[in-house]
């Protein structure tokens, strides 16, 4: 039964991570590519919420990291709009620059995202 729950709990996640990616992260993430330094504006949002689920997150270790990134996101969303934060796309590549701190996290945390599946479905070596 344990391994039926951690599995619907870990697809719930994964389906969180989806919808987010298709929000915001296929349009930030190609306008990462277009337009120097955006990377790199991601990419530490990514390394950020990363090292918050390592050392901040008790008992971590029995979780799938992808069920802890989904966790941080969804309250990181209801605390922004219980701040008066709307979600947003950009319109264009040149307002990508100017974006706010959470659509720029947002878009880490897809980053992160896949890179947690990259990581999950690359082939193990044997030595």
């Amino acid at each position: 039964m344990k391994d039926l729950v951690s599995s619907w709990v870990e697809s719930s996640a994964r389906s969180t991570l989806s919808r987010l990616h298709q929000q915001i992260g296929v349009a930030g993430l190609a306008a990462a590519a277009a337009v120097p330094g955006l990377s790199a504006v991601f990419d530490q949002h990514s390394a950020a919420v990363r090292d918050i689920l390592a050392a901040g997150v008790e008992g971590s270790a029995a979780v799938a990291g992808v069920v802890l990134l989904a966790g941080y996101t969804r309250g990181l969303i209801d605390e922004a709009k219980a701040k008066g934060w709307t979600f947003r796309i950009p319109a264009d590549l040149s307002a990508w620059t100017t974006s706010d701190w959470m659509t720029a996290r947002l878009v880490g945390v897809c980053s992160l995202a896949a890179s947690m599946d990259d990581r999950r479905t690359q082939p193990t070596r044997s030595g």
